[in-house]
């Protein structure tokens, strides 16, 4: 007998197709406003251009090489000399030559103009809702920059380097490379967040000690982000009970040789995959101090700034991407013999979504116009104004609390729309719901983020005024948004120890208050009265206490927030 071909079981329906040949930055009306009311138009044809690049297939399929490939370890080269090198698949490559060609690494300071920040934050956005890993030796490069500016003859040998908008990923000395990239190196196995415990120790090579001074570092991180970077910022300390101090440590010595930076393991991480996390050991390695002596958390803490600033971008943009396909997906799967995006629960679902996203968006990009207020009163030699001010140093920690939070709770619901679908590793939502933690925990825990808040109110009682009188200016016309500028008044003016162990409540509400003011000052009424009505207002659907999405009031346009939010 002949052999017969195995009967058709079924056909393929009611899978829905992929997203792909779509543009991040049109098809996102609050961003594009956002980048006008930010100063930043200047750059928006860019952005679009670079939007559309995001959406073509063949680039969407970089994030998922780059995490399946992941980075590998070789400590020794087969003649046995210790190399520490690291090998990373073509497509980690190509999506930093991609950001670096954007100027995200160092817009604001190549290219000082009024917008800057929020150029480069609208484009790292875009980037960001692509893939992950390969933001962090980016970020980090981004974040050095400030820092490295204020010590001129170092500055002075790396500008070029650190400008460029080539990608270099050749692991070689910096002479012999056309860009380098910049990591840092903060916390110890007996601290973590406590860097005040480090103990690697630095000593002078010759009899000049402290600032721009040459040393030997002895010691080990147990964190140590992008350890193929060519140099890291790290801390240590002069003597035992020295204060601690900052290092510029090279991969490579000035004579050529390799630094003696040993890499004992990469991370073995629940996300973040592409990216290269390491432990490593100093045996001797060389540095520069940075910074004047015994003043090192002061100076890190200003890259650590930026890196916050980015962590909120971050963020803000896995949950755009987890919103983008979840919208996707309602649009074309059927269930019940309704598209889903038809279906009542389901639009209040996605335009719960929809704002938090849209929130998230408004909140950094005003952010970054504070930090674009910063670098140019830099320039001027002027002073920020307290507001300006304010929004930099109080809202900024309280952001990367909240955004970083909320996005842990937003990729698990967007993975559920999908179904059995998003819990596969085949599409996207399994590696934005694995992302999703890294921000929460990187450059400073929720609670870091918290305290800091305090300390920053403490500090700046006048920015503070200042913050909350233009708030309320601007919610005057909400009773409710009146309502929890009154309940975050109190809580400032609550006892020390009280206000301490309220503190998340505290950022919360802080959070949530600007969030609603932005969103209002963009001309988003509707949407702005749907934030509150289910973040900040007393009501039936819980306000912001214990809540879970999909509890927009009926009385607002479920199907235009979602029009609003994705409308390709």
């Amino acid at each position: 007998m002949e052999p017969q071909a195995p009967p058709a079981t079924h056909e393929i329906t009611n899978q829905v197709p992929p997203l792909e040949h779509y543009n991040l930055y049109e098809c996102d009306p609050t961003l594009r406003a956002a980048v006008e009311r930010e100063g930043a138009a200047w750059h928006a044809p860019s952005l679009a251009l670079d939007g559309a690049m995001l959406g073509k297939p063949e680039v969407i399929a970089l994030a998922g090489a780059a995490n399946r490939h992941e980075p590998e370890l070789f400590t020794f080269s087969p003649r046995g000399e210790r190399i520490d090198t690291l090998e990373f698949h073509p497509s980690w490559h190509r999506l930093l030559a991609l950001l670096r060609h954007e100027g995200l690494h160092a817009l604001p300071f190549d290219t000082p103009r009024s917008g800057a920040m929020a150029a480069r934050c609208a484009g790292y956005f875009l980037h960001a809702q692509l893939e992950s890993g390969s933001l962090c030796p980016l970020t980090m490069t981004f974040a050095s920059i400030p820092v490295l500016q204020r010590e001129h003859m170092l500055f002075a040998q790396l500008a070029e380097k650190l400008f460029s908008r080539e990608h270099d990923p050749s692991d070689a000395p910096l002479a012999r490379k056309r860009s380098m990239m910049v990591g840092m190196g903060m916390t110890e196995k007996q601290g973590g967040s406590d860097v005040r415990t480090n103990q690697t120790r630095a000593s002078a090579l010759g009899a000049a000690s402290g600032r721009g001074a040459e040393y030997r570092l002895v010691g080990h991180k147990w964190f140590f982000s992008a350890p193929q970077c060519d140099a890291h910022l790290v801390l240590a300390r002069t003597g035992t009970d020295a204060p601690i101090s900052c290092f510029y440590v090279p991969r490579y010595t000035p004579d050529g040789t390799r630094n003696a930076i040993r890499v004992q393991r990469l991370k073995d991480k629940l996300g973040n995959r592409s990216n290269a996390s390491s432990e490593v050991e100093f045996a001797g390695a060389y540095g520069i101090m940075i910074g004047d002596e015994g003043r090192g958390v002061p100076t890190i803490i200003e890259m650590a700034n930026y890196t916050r600033l980015d962590c909120v971008i971050g963020s803000a943009a896995l949950m755009r991407a987890a919103l983008v396909q979840a919208i996707h997906h309602a649009r074309h799967r059927v269930a019940f013999s309704r598209k889903l995006v038809d279906q009542p629960l389901m639009r209040n679902v996605l335009a719960d979504l929809a704002l938090e996203t849209e929130a998230a968006t408004v909140l950094f990009m005003r952010l970054a116009r504070a930090f674009d207020a910063h670098l140019a009163a830099g320039r001027t030699g002027t002073a920020e104004s307290d507001a300006e001010r304010a929004w930099r140093r109080i809202v900024t920690p309280a952001a990367k609390f909240w955004v970083c939070k909320r996005a842990l709770e937003f990729t698990g619901e967007a993975m559920e729309v999908w179904g059995g679908n998003g819990y596969v590793e085949e599409g996207p939502m399994a590696r934005f719901y694995r992302e999703a933690p890294v921000n929460s925990i990187w450059e400073g825990s929720g609670n870091v983020m918290c305290l800091d808040v305090l300390r920053a109110l403490e500090r700046d009682t006048q920015g503070a005024h200042a913050l909350l009188a233009e708030w309320r200016a601007d919610a005057q016309g909400s009773p409710a948004l009146v309502a929890a500028l009154d309940a975050l008044q109190a809580s400032l003016a609550a006892p020390p120890e009280e206000r301490e162990a309220g503190a998340r409540a505290l950022a919360q509400q802080l959070v949530l208050c600007a969030q609603a003011v932005l969103l209002l000052r963009a001309g988003l009424n509707d949407h702005a009265q749907a934030f509150i009505a289910t973040r900040l207002a007393t009501s039936s659907t819980g306000g912001s206490c214990g809540r879970v999405y999909g509890t927009v009031p009926a009385t607002f346009d479920h199907g235009a927030l979602i029009a609003h939010a994705f409308n390709a």
